[in-house]
């Protein structure tokens, strides 16, 4: 089977509530199993600045591609839930942006203010140097971002959108491979891919560790206010990073260095049963359908 002359990097997915997100460079396709059992797909052009060409901007596009992904995963997660329940409640307009910016706001007070107030303090009392205080900080990050993503696995209901996720990762390998999108072939492909979320986030953690233990002695205000102006910044540096060794992967140093991004998916992406890549594919071929007209 011919590869497709789409241009797979502009591809981006999302587990949803049973159901998978698929974004090409111009439309998003989703589908989800319905609770009789049958499997419902929409499909909608993107629209604002997915025209405008921003995306094709190195550095600024990481930072818009991680808003894109929040806010798209939200609107689409509120439709699966709704699917499900058959609820009419919507989040969309002023309401779903503040929805994000508020989960923003969570996140980086929880990831980044805390460790950098903790490991501050701390350092403060054992009377420790800057280099060492901005380490420890780094290292509290990377476990509770490791434990967060322990403890949600074990919720029923996030263990089924990891399951998701395994399946959107297993059909864009089998695509990627040139392979017949069928379930029975794609359930057999691997549920790691290099230019996953998880693996940007975890060189998001990696490369604030390392620029930030190079920051030396600030005071509080500036060491608090650099994590929350940085992070735009790095999120531009860790998109590249991802971008770029996900082309040169045959390599074996480069699969070296990129195995602890690899590994941490098994965190977030399971193996899916054979009716979740069935989900998967739905939603890929409707994309797929709606970009090659």
């Amino acid at each position: 089977m011919p590869r497709s002359n789409i241009k797979l990097p502009n591809y981006g997915g999302q587990a949803l509530i049973e159901g998978v997100l698929m974004r090409g460079k111009k439309t998003v396709a989703v589908a989800f199993r319905l609770p009789d059992g049958t499997i419902k797909t929409i499909s909608e052009p993107l629209k604002g600045i997915y025209t405008q060409g921003f995306f094709k901007i190195p550095f600024l596009r990481g930072p818009l591609l991680l808003w894109d992904s929040l806010v798209l995963g939200m609107n689409y997660l509120t439709l699966s839930a709704n699917e499900q329940t058959k609820s009419d409640e919507k989040i969309e307009g002023s309401a779903l942006v503040f929805t994000v910016i508020l989960s923003l706001v969570i996140s980086i007070a929880l990831f980044f203010v805390a460790p950098a107030a903790l490991s501050r303090w701390l350092g403060g009392v054992l009377d420790w140097r800057p280099i060492w205080i901005n380490l420890f900080e780094g290292l509290i990050r990377l476990i509770l971002v490791l434990g967060y993503l322990v403890a949600i696995s074990y919720m029923p209901d996030i263990k089924r959108v990891f399951q998701y996720h395994g399946a959107e990762h297993a059909t864009i390998n089998a695509f990627e491979a040139g392979e017949e999108l069928t379930k029975e072939k794609v359930i057999n492909y691997s549920t790691q891919h290099p230019r996953c979320g998880t693996s940007f986030l975890l060189t998001v953690v990696i490369m604030s560790i390392l620029v930030f233990s190079l920051m030396g002695k600030l005071t509080f205000l500036w060491t608090i206010l650099s994590r929350i102006i940085l992070i735009p910044v790095i999120a531009m540096f860790a998109y590249e990073y991802i971008r770029l060794m996900s082309r040169f992967l045959d390599s074996p140093i480069v699969r070296i260095l990129f195995w602890p991004n690899l590994a941490l998916q098994k965190l977030t992406a399971y193996q899916p049963s054979i009716d979740m890549v069935e989900v998967a594919i739905s939603a890929f071929n409707k994309m797929h359908e709606e970009e090659s007209k």
